[in-house]
């Protein structure tokens, strides 16, 4: 039993879903548009302002794309109606961010800036040298263009330095003692 494929999914006001054949599926919403193809096994119900995912048994495999399905289409209504947003931290002395047109410049330690081209559906915020927020309406580029960009640098264990999400926690590690 999938608990979170057996869930509803509550359409808000402003957000339109449209389900064509072969599982396509269009939700438009105030911040944009975002469609999707899905299994043409899962059933995908609209009544009432609420979408369904139904599966036709319960073989493992349809088990599996039950509960995805009905997580991806919950993305998708949640995205189009409030977008999602990562912040990330940039902690190191001499570490810094800019934005520069349509590019993300990291200067993160190495012998060169690093940069990334701002993708279609993404938007980056550099509030200060030291943070970068990415936004947009798909959670799936959202997470991982900032799994990307934190990638660049990870945060290491001795001193805390790199690029980490916001409210990241990095175990810190005791370093070499001197000797005795």
């Amino acid at each position: 039993m999938s608990r979170i494929g057996n869930q509803v999914i509550n359409i808000p006001t402003g957000v339109e879903v449209t389900i064509n054949d072969n599982n396509h599926v269009v939700v438009k919403g105030a911040k944009g548009t975002l469609e999707d193809t899905f299994n043409a096994e899962m059933n995908i119900e609209l009544e009432d302002n609420q979408l369904r995912v139904k599966r036709p048994s319960d073989a493992k495999h349809h088990k599996q794309l039950h509960g995805t399905t009905r997580a991806l289409l919950a993305n998708m209504v949640n995205g189009v109606n409030e977008g999602y947003k990562i912040e990330l931290s940039i902690i190191g002395l001499g570490y810094r961010a800019a934005l520069q047109g349509k590019k993300l410049v990291l200067n993160v330690g190495y012998s060169h800036p690093v940069e990334f081209d701002v993708i279609e559906g993404i938007n980056i915020e550099v509030p200060t040298q030291t943070e970068i927020v990415v936004s947009g309406i798909d959670k799936c580029l959202v997470g991982e263009f900032a799994a990307n960009i934190r990638a660049t640098r990870k945060p290491e264990p001795y001193k805390g330095k790199g690029i980490r999400y916001k409210n990241e926690i990095v175990k810190r590690k005791e370093g070499k003692k001197a000797g005795k």
